[in-house]
């Protein structure tokens, strides 16, 4: 039993890993309301940094999160999109709203 209970732990901590960051949620969050490019999600996102900003898409890119689509045009263009993966974790989202709402209301 205690083995069973140790494998389901290790996948929510495999979850978490994947979508925890300070900026992980608020982008997701953001590209379930479609399709956006780069400077849109930076300008949406008060306080990130380019820097940081790049390396949280790519991290959820590579994990299969968010898609990066880049077009062959002078300038680049580049969007950001959730894939079926990402979309799934929008019910998450607004789960883990519900409980915070609900919970930290003396903050």
């Amino acid at each position: 039993m205690r083995k069973q209970h140790d494998q389901k732990e290790c996948q929510v901590v495999k979850a978490l890993a994947i979508i925890g960051g300070k900026w992980k949620l608020p982008l997701i969050k953001r590209l379930t309301t479609g399709t956006k490019r780069y400077n849109e999600l930076f300008r949406e996102l008060e306080g990130v940094t380019q820097r940081m900003l790049t390396k949280q898409l790519r991290e959820l890119e590579t994990d299969k999160i968010v898609a990066r689509k880049v077009y062959p045009e002078i300038p680049p263009k580049v969007e950001y999109s959730l894939t079926h993966a990402g979309k799934e974790l929008h019910t998450v989202i607004l789960e883990l709203e519900k409980w915070g709402k609900k919970h930290t209301t003396h903050r």
